[in-house]
């Protein structure tokens, strides 16, 4: 098979699904990789670094996207979708579910859709998991220098010093986002309050933090008080595949102080905050409501050479998989087939297909 690995082209994405390391082991398995040139210099792996691994290294994206596979980060761009062919299989991040357009699209071409966001496994979400680490860390630093008076914030240190009480930070959802992004919270000596629906998930982070940490059950009152009350509210809710719920309404956002923060990890899925709306690298903050929003939906990309080591090391797998069976791999392992958003013009995923009131087929009928 022939494998693609073009250079991303969403603004300030540095990352790269497959290093040299990964492309020696592709071809190993008998697979020709094409890499378009400077696919990730910025990172410090070189053209040269892919060609010792037996790539070839293509100039433009045209060439790569003759390829059969094309393993990739983020969904595709404007410019890259008449490069899509009919029949070609694509493997990256998509979140269709918040992104009809793009959904139309890759129907229309007729593209065989693999998001990592939906395959799953018994740990949970073994592509998703790396990045939303990343994520959960990088979310208190974003909102940290968010609420510096320069940035619109209104000045408060979470970190607090003698004689001052720190900032308090609100964390939704206590998954692979909220439990990182509480680690680097609470390391910075933040008051924390991690809010989620399961208690068994709340009884392990109390013990683990043994008052270091506050817990909260997520019921409406809670949300709107600790959101009230708080310097800094991070969003990380996730329903795999879906569309995320606006868990804050606008009305809860006016309560807050001016010039508090709320960063919404989940926007690439729609956002949880009624006011969010996707933002870039280039320009991350914009303040509604009086509150300064961060909604970057390639947070990951800021720190784009950890996040890639991190990234390639369980694509690899799949990629394997996918590159010497091609479909069958997906059909004898239910957590692969979960990645299948969409197959030649059929929606194959129903979380997507119930988001955008689309058909769904079930992928064992194709």
């Amino acid at each position: 098979m022939i494998i693609g690995i073009p250079k991303e082209t969403k603004d300030h994405e540095y990352r790269v699904a497959v290093t040299p390391d990964g492309a020696a082991a592709l071809i190993a398995a008998g697979h020709a990789v094409r890499v378009q040139t400077g696919a990730a210099t910025r990172i410090g792996l070189t053209d040269d670094a892919y060609r010792a691994a037996g790539a070839q290294i293509v100039a433009d994206a045209a060439a790569v996207y003759e390829a059969d596979l094309i393993i990739k980060v983020k969904e595709p761009q404007t410019a890259e979708i008449p490069l899509l062919r009919p029949g070609q299989i694509l493997f990256g991040y998509l979140h269709l579910a918040a992104d009809p357009q793009l959904t139309a699209q890759l129907l229309d071409k007729k593209i065989i859709g693999i998001g990592y966001e939906t395959i799953t496994d018994t740990s949970g979400t073994p592509l998703l998991a790396p990045m939303s680490a990343v994520a959960g860390r990088i979310a208190v630093q974003a909102g940290a220098q968010a609420l510096t008076m320069a940035a619109g914030g209104n000045g408060t240190l979470l970190s607090g010093v003698a004689g001052v009480a720190p900032g308090k930070v609100a964390i939704i959802g206590a998954g692979m986002v909220g439990s990182n992004a509480a680690r680097v919270a609470v390391g910075m000596g933040a008051d924390v309050t991690l809010l989620d629906r399961s208690m068994d998930k709340l009884r392990h982070f109390d013990d683990l933090y043994q008052g270091r940490l506050k817990t909260r059950y997520s019921d409406a009152a809670a949300l709107a008080a600790l959101v009230a009350d708080a310097d800094l509210v991070i969003g990380a809710v996730l329903l795999p595949g879906k569309k995320t719920p606006k868990l804050i309404t606008r009305h809860m956002l006016s309560q807050m102080r001016p010039g508090s923060v709320l960063v919404d990890v989940s926007i690439d899925q729609g956002g949880c905050a009624e006011t969010s709306r996707p933002t870039s690298h280039s320009q991350p903050t914009y303040i509604e409501a009086g509150v300064v929003h961060y909604c970057v939906t390639n947070m990951p990309a800021a720190c784009a050479r950890t996040a890639t080591q991190a990234l390639a090391s369980v694509v690899l797998p799949y990629a394997l998989k996918l590159a010497q069976r091609g479909m069958l791999a997906l059909m004898n392992e239910a957590g692969f087939l979960n990645g299948l958003n969409v197959y030649q013009g059929a929606v194959t995923h129903q979380a997507v297909a119930e988001d955008l009131a689309l058909s769904y087929t079930d992928p064992a009928t194709l």
